[in-house]
């Protein structure tokens, strides 16, 4: 069995209740507003805190933790951190080592938040009340785990939230609160929730990266560039992820001037074979594609309409067996001579996979491994006795 096809049955769909009655309260609480009224300083608080906090993530959690685009001083490195819990998004330690397995794991059964596996829901917000799926790997993050004031807000991961809650209302008072913090939190859960979600099925692939990753230019927009979500799955570890100059992305602009002060410096860029798409795609992300467009067509479906037509024809099962053993016995044939209707074409197959991932040449080559991954799995079908039906 690939990992491609293992059943996403075996994690653990249990809910987390309490977490789940906290997040639609922050969200009711929203409401709040309609009694405070919205003033011109808790708008401007709203705006604020809400870019403060998305680049907080998405420079300090995402390409800074998770994949060390730059550097920083250790200072500014807590800074960071700390803007982005403002959030309360939990720990970043937390959120940075969940973000380095969905890089690992990106689009199988075991990727906590795969719109492909999991729906819309499952991938945009369900996942994260699900213990099993929301269970971070800390080891995965030992470079940074080693900083005690690190752990320290992982641990207390609201912290920075209820500071920044109570500087809205000592600013603004309840509209400050309800509008200025509350809505703007709720703003940042689901524009953030977006790339886990909607960049992984809505826009366009330049690259094949073996997931179903896109690039979105509003998601970009709304994430100060996180929805060049296909860039960034093809050179995870670059500062920055609008590879081209009218891709914006706001978060490596601010991160460029800051470096004009060093505060930031060695921001990673993307090289002109990633650019240009030269960076052929590896064995292993070519056989996750191949797996999974195989995985589109039921092998033992086509394997039993192959029986009932050898049986129709009068044909004995076990002639077909043999045929099957001799060509896996021969290294040189591998199957060539095996001719089923039943099979998809490489063309069928082909215009499956355009519709799917990019056309790149590096497709060409999972389409026919595709092909012969479901002709191998058919093959295995058949080998197996049918005693009733032969």
């Amino acid at each position: 069995m690939t990992t491609e096809l293992m059943d996403k049955s075996q994690l653990d769909s249990r809910v987390r209740w309490v977490d789940v009655i906290g997040f639609a309260v922050l969200h009711i609480a929203c409401i709040g507003v309609f009694w405070s009224g919205i003033t011109p300083a808790a708008v401007v608080l709203f705006f604020v805190l809400y870019a403060i906090r998305v680049f907080g993530i998405t420079a300090g959690f995402h390409r800074y933790l998770a994949h060390r685009g730059f550097k920083t001083s250790r200072v500014f490195q807590f800074l960071l951190v700390f803007m982005g819990q403002m959030s309360l998004q939990r720990g970043a330690l937390w959120w940075a080592a969940k973000h380095r397995e969905h890089h690992r794991d990106s689009d199988l059964p075991s990727d906590a938040h795969s719109p492909r596996h999991y729906g819309f829901f499952g991938s945009h917000i369900g996942w994260i009340f699900t213990p099993q799926r929301s269970a971070a790997d800390y080891e995965m993050l030992a470079d940074f785990t080693r900083y005690p004031e690190l752990r320290w807000l992982d641990r207390h991961h609201y912290t920075p939230g209820l500071f920044a809650a109570v500087v809205c209302f000592l600013i603004a008072g309840w509209p400050g609160f309800f509008f200025g913090f509350l809505c703007s939190t709720v703003a940042v859960y689901h524009v953030t929730f977006m790339v886990n979600s909607l960049a992984h099925v809505i826009g366009r692939q330049r690259y094949l990266t073996g997931d179903d990753s896109r690039n979105n230019w509003l998601i970009a927009l709304l994430t100060f560039g996180e929805g060049w979500h296909n860039n960034h799955h093809y050179y995870p570890g670059s500062a920055r992820q609008g590879f081209f100059w009218w891709e914006i992305d706001i978060s490596y602009m601010i991160l460029k001037f800051l470096s004009w002060f060093g505060i930031v410096w060695d921001l990673r860029q993307p090289p002109a074979t990633v650019l240009n798409g030269e960076k052929r795609p590896s064995s292993a992300i070519i056989d996750k594609v191949a797996d999974h467009l195989a995985s589109g067509w039921s092998s033992d479906a086509i394997a039993e309409s192959i029986r009932q037509r050898y049986r129709d024809r009068g044909h004995r099962l076990e002639e077909l067996r043999e045929r099957i053993h001799q060509a896996w016995g021969d290294a040189e044939s591998y199957f060539q001579d095996l001719d089923f209707p039943e099979l998809p074409s490489l063309e069928e197959i082909r215009q499956h996979a355009q519709g799917m991932f990019a056309n790149t040449p590096s497709l060409e080559e999972a389409v026919n491994r595709a092909r012969q991954r479901l002709l191998e799995s058919v093959s295995r079908s058949l080998m197996v006795p049918q005693p009733a039906l032969a």
